[in-house]
């Protein structure tokens, strides 16, 4: 069985793929300060909790988050014996190169995204991803990752007004009833929710501007659901697209092994 690991910078999230379906899915808080044995511990436990026979063979992880990075390489090489592959790193074979400008290092959830989207949807795609930051990537026709936008997170941007401005409460994001907010938090969610709509409208028409032809655009991430409320945002929204590219990347390392 393949654990996949995909590490943000608010939560990683462990999956187990038994080679046609997740069997499951956690989510923990990602802190660089947890060792591989508390990782260990917390994944024997919810594994026997949901009563599942797992036998892990194999691992491969993505994060953005560098630090966390050497604790997971100890969880795979000493609970489970195996060397996980790591996105991102030089011996991670991707199954399209990514074209952007030499020396420029792309995010590991974006090689990732752009590999799970080509896949299931083709090319001339935008991946809207709601993280710790909102990113849209580009996959041109052939599938490689040609370039994106970033810009503050939902909920960093509420974060960020709430620690600038002492008088303003910190909020849940949430679809406002009506525009006009009639007290303070009312304005702030729907000041949030309204601008991020606007935000991926006017990214999303720049871009198809700029490659001048349709392109599809999908939507991950934790607010995805949220923000495609009665809206023609996107063709598709899908919780699992990264945990999908792990699985296809670790695939396609292990062919080139085995050729």
């Amino acid at each position: 069985m393949l654990l996949c690991i995909d590490c943000g910078n608010t939560n990683t999230m462990f999956s187990v793929w038994d080679g046609s379906k997740f069997l499951a899915t956690w989510r923990i808080a990602t802190d660089h300060r947890r060792t591989a044995d508390e990782y260990f511990v917390w994944l024997s436990s919810l594994i026997s909790l949901n009563n599942l026979k797992v036998q892990i063979g194999a691992a491969i992880i993505s994060s953005t988050v560098p630090r966390v990075v050497f604790n997971l390489r100890v969880l795979c090489n000493r609970y489970y014996d195996c060397r996980p592959v790591v996105v991102g790193k030089p011996e991670c074979a991707l199954p399209v190169a990514p074209r952007v400008d030499q020396g420029t290092t792309v995010g590991p959830d974006r090689l990732v995204n752009t590999a799970s989207a080509y896949d299931r949807h083709g090319g001339d795609i935008i991946v809207v991803d709601f993280g710790t930051a909102t990113t849209f990537d580009v996959v041109d026709v052939d599938g490689a990752y040609i370039g994106g936008v970033i810009a503050p997170g939902v909920n960093l941007s509420l974060e960020a007004l709430h620690m600038a401005a002492a008088a303003l409460p910190h909020v849940d994001v949430t679809y406002p009833a009506q525009v006009i907010g009639t007290n303070t938090v009312a304005c702030i969610q729907s000041g949030v929710y309204w601008g991020y709509i606007g935000l991926v409208e006017g990214v999303v028409r720049q871009i198809r501007i700029e490659r001048d032809r349709p392109m599809k655009v999908i939507a991950t991430g934790g607010l995805a659901a949220l923000f495609n409320q009665g809206f023609d945002l996107f063709d598709h929204v899908e919780d699992d697209l990264t945990m999908h590219g792990l699985v296809l990347i670790h695939n396609h390392n292990k062919e080139q092994d085995d050729t």
